[in-house]
């Protein structure tokens, strides 16, 4: 049959990503113990196109996914991948996004009592011809903050509220930072961590710690930069922010980017 896509165009435009968004597949992801996570991952997957084709083969890149679907996913398996739609395609360049929920284990602080939270996660992954893949481990975690102000101007009590830290991250060729290593560390920025379930006393420890720990959302951002100085191999990093305000109607936010190509 007549392939249509492979045909001339004459416009003159380069397409610098064109293919696939909101592909929903199960993904297995590495764990820092050795085994995997089956997650319901959503991924965009897309190659550069030349001036000179009409258009790209969409089916091409479901079977790179459908084939990579049911093997544990990293950073290596994310270079393999894209080296595999490259080839079947010809492109000189191919990026993709693969966003999923991860499921870590946490124990309630007093009573012990284990249950499972989630974070949202994305692995981005771009690669060119002939070089390295360029790949950020993005995590978001929730927290718990306690307004100083609050604290120190009222008679007794103060608001606090939940927030969301997000972290984006680049490591040089050959370092790698498990998620549940970046979670824990994001963890201790707060006020307090975020705990899926709660008995009395749990529930009385973090209350108090978070009075004990009070922080604007300047001090959690401020913090989190200092952790992540700290990281060996990190080259560029983002973080975000966000406190969802229980005393006003709107969100106080905070963000920072530093590392290799970040502008002052």
């Amino acid at each position: 049959m007549k392939d249509v896509q492979s045909l001339t165009d004459v416009r003159g435009i380069p397409i610098q990503k064109v293919g696939v968004n909101d592909v929903h597949l199960p993904f297995l992801i590495k764990t820092k113990k050795g085994s995997f996570q089956s997650v319901l991952a959503r991924i965009r997957l897309t190659v550069d196109l030349p001036q000179e084709y009409k258009g790209t083969h969409m089916s091409r890149f479901i079977e790179v996914l459908s084939d990579w679907s049911q093997k544990p996913v990293s950073n290596r398996e994310m270079d393999a991948m894209l080296r595999d739609i490259m080839g079947r395609l010809g492109a000189q360049r191919a990026h993709i996004e693969i966003r999923f929920k991860y499921f870590i284990e946490k124990k309630a602080p007093v009573s012990g009592l284990a249950s499972l939270l989630d974070y949202d996660c994305i692995f981005e992954g771009q690669l060119t011809a002939g070089g390295q893949l360029d790949f950020v481990l993005g995590v978001e975690v929730p927290f718990t903050s306690l307004c100083p102000c609050s604290r120190e101007i009222s008679d007794y009590g103060a608001h606090n509220q939940r927030g969301a830290m997000k972290v984006r991250i680049k490591y040089m060729p050959g370092r790698f930072i498990w998620i549940e290593d970046l979670v824990e560390l994001m963890e201790r920025q707060g006020s307090s961590p975020v705990y899926p379930l709660l008995k009395r006393e749990d529930e009385k420890y973090v209350t108090e710690k978070a009075y004990e720990n009070p922080k604007f959302i300047e001090d959690v951002l401020r913090d989190l930069v200092l952790a992540l100085r700290k990281l060996e191999g990190a080259i560029w990093f983002e973080v975000e922010c966000e406190s969802f305000e229980s005393i006003h109607n709107h969100s106080a936010y905070a963000f920072h980017a530093e590392g290799d190509g970040v502008a002052e």
